[in-house]
């Protein structure tokens, strides 16, 4: 099986939806190949629940929309028993989270105590309701979105359930070539087109994950991850470096970018390619230092030597 024709396949039908976003688009698939969990980062507008809901469509993936708002509760999330008096027992109705791929949206306009309703989810797969626990269907896959913490009405994520998001993307303006296109679409009345088609199945998409799992990592590449690493926890531009979760995060990540482009080996350039949607979102600067966690990461790539002269 090529498995960069297949994810060639998917990333152009979404990116028929979701213009000019082609990048971003192949780092959410890669979230999902590496078993991960997918945090989206923008102002409103920008296509966060489009490519949600064309990731869903390319993979064939039940899909579930939950609105996060401050009134939100757990059970609003994960299900409730209701009483059935005919039969005098409680009937469990599964709330939206019993789905393939659920978009969180607005995470942080919700309180930290429904927030934390999704953690076990998102760790383990399944989810534990009046004292029974549930299996969620497989593949699960979460995409949230979050607004930026400035505006009014958010909740921050904790660090603790920013580390559970294997990456965190920002989709950004469209690029004027692509806004004129869909100024274009929206005037000759063609804006709203289909869903697109489904390029990968289930179990492509599971052969596609053993793929990953048979990509090799070198010694030398294996040390320049290191290198990567300690300098994070080293270093006094970092307040908070990298964990060894997150350390096996960018390795996970960087061995399905390879598989993704029909590689049986990580190459330090799978590395890089990786290291802002996995690493950004999980440093944290020094209060000596002016940059944020992106600014962390393009110090990281200038500092540390691939080769480790």
């Amino acid at each position: 099986m090529q498995v960069q024709g297949l994810v060639d396949g998917a990333v152009k039908e979404v990116g028929n939806i979701l213009l000019g976003k082609e990048p971003q688009i192949r780092l959410a698939l890669c979230c999902l190949f590496a078993r991960g969990h997918l945090l989206l980062e923008d102002l409103p507008g920008m296509g966060k629940t489009t490519l949600s809901h064309a990731l869903a469509s390319v993979l064939g993936l039940s899909w579930k929309r939950v609105q996060f708002t401050s009134d939100l509760l757990p059970a609003d999330i994960l299900g409730v028993s209701v009483f059935d008096s005919n039969d005098a027992s409680f009937t469990f109705h599964p709330g939206p989270i019993f789905t393939q791929l659920l978009l969180a949206d607005e995470i942080n306009r919700t309180t930290p105590r429904t927030q934390s309703a999704l953690l076990e989810a998102m760790a383990e797969g399944q989810v534990t309701v009046e004292g029974e626990t549930r299996p969620l269907p497989q593949p699960f896959f979460v995409i949230a979105t979050q607004n930026p913490v400035h505006q009014s009405g958010t909740y921050p994520l904790p660090e603790s359930q920013l580390d559970r998001f294997l990456m965190r993307l920002e989709l950004g303006y469209p690029h004027p070539q692509a806004e004129r296109q869909m100024f274009e679409r929206r005037h000759s009345g063609a804006m709203e087109i289909s869903n697109p088609r489904q390029c990968i199945d289930m179990e492509q998409l599971e052969m596609i994950r053993i793929a990953v799992s048979k990509v090799h990592a070198s010694e030398n590449l294996l040390d320049y991850l290191q290198r990567l690493v300690a300098h994070t926890r080293q270093s006094p531009e970092f307040e908070v470096g990298l964990s060894p979760r997150g350390a096996l995060a960018l390795l996970d990540c960087a061995k399905t970018w390879a598989a993704m482009h029909n590689r049986g080996h990580v190459v330090p350039e799978d590395l890089q390619a990786v290291l802002p949607a996995v690493a950004a979102h999980r440093l944290v600067p020094s209060g000596d230092y002016a940059g944020d966690g992106d600014a962390l990461v393009d110090l990281l790539r200038r500092e540390v030597d691939v080769i480790g002269r």
